[in-house]
């Protein structure tokens, strides 16, 4: 169980990415599924190169930016429907990640990581690892809060309240798209990274289907917490991706299969969608709010 708080501590920052351009720009993005990979092979076939574990990240963060950047430019520029848009750019990310890795499956057990020193001191699968995830976690919810708060950010929540509204006070939606989609990439990416060096590999697959365990954190978290305020939300989202991976690993203990996760993921996020229906459920914890979680509307 302590394994999955971690890696729902971990998992948190691509929550946060997603909450970034499905609650605040109101876009569906699939970039996502690709963009996670990137990050994944781009810090792996780093490490793997010599280079120091840190700059690996910063350089998986960058990758995500560049692809959500292309996301953001089919769309904007483009004319393509976001939709589309970011199906195309996940499905040549598909070919790109191979050429970045050269392989389907990098390995990293015998390579130095950003977690090597937790395994070696023996932190992994305790206390000591979870504060040090929460405080990676909370760092990155801080700065998102902060920048939401800025003027860009603020021009960004309006681009996804409003855009014609927005627009007519001179400020550029299509900079503000492809800028809001660049960051979720970026932490995607990133988020990808630490998994990588997390499990001691990097795979082509392990990204697939990931948009789903994304949304599933984001509806969750502010289906208990509420989207009231930016703070608040933020931390609904990390607090719903802990959520998300304790119900899996529970659902793996109860007997389900590895095979079986997809179809337990759906079937929360279904039900996070539907119990705010009954009146039961709709008067607490601000359940009553969940739909909103698809719909655009800010915290």
């Amino acid at each position: 169980m302590i394994t999955a708080v971690e890696l729902g501590l971990i998992y948190a920052i691509m929550a946060l990415g997603v909450y970034l351009t499905f609650r605040i720009l109101n876009f569906p993005d699939l970039t996502v599924d690709g963009s996670f990979t990137t990050g994944a092979g781009v810090a792996a076939i780093s490490i793997i190169n010599g280079m120091p574990p840190v700059l690996a990240t910063v350089l998986a963060f960058i990758a995500g930016m560049a692809a959500g950047a292309v996301t953001g430019l089919l769309h904007t520029k483009g004319k393509i429907n976001g939709l589309l848009a970011g199906i195309l750019t996940m499905i040549a990310l598909y070919s790109i990640n191979l050429r970045i890795m050269g392989k389907a499956n990098l390995p990293l057990l015998r390579e130095e990581t950003l977690i090597t020193p937790l395994r070696e001191a023996g932190l992994l699968g305790g206390i000591g690892a979870i504060a040090i995830f929460l405080l990676v976690a909370l760092a990155v919810k801080v700065v998102m809060d902060w920048f939401l708060h800025t003027d860009v950010g603020l021009a960004m929540q309006a681009t996804g309240d409003n855009e014609q509204m927005i627009r007519s006070f001179g400020v550029s939606t299509d900079n503000q798209k492809i800028l809001g989609l660049s960051l979720s990439n970026g932490l995607v990416a990133l988020c990808g990274a630490f998994i990588a060096q997390y499990q001691g590999f990097a795979d082509i697959g392990m990204g697939i289907g990931l948009i789903l365990a994304g949304l599933a954190s984001v509806i969750i978290g502010q289906a208990i917490f509420g989207t009231r305020l930016i703070w608040i939300a933020t931390l609904a989202v990390v607090f719903g991706s802990v959520l998300y991976r304790v119900v899996i690993q529970l659902a793996l203990e109860a007997g389900l299969k590895q095979t079986d996760m997809k179809l337990v993921s759906a079937v929360l996020v279904v039900m996070a969608l539907l119990l705010p229906q009954w009146k039961v459920f709709a008067r607490v914890g601000g359940l009553g709010k969940m739909k909103k979680s698809l719909t655009g509307a800010k915290g």
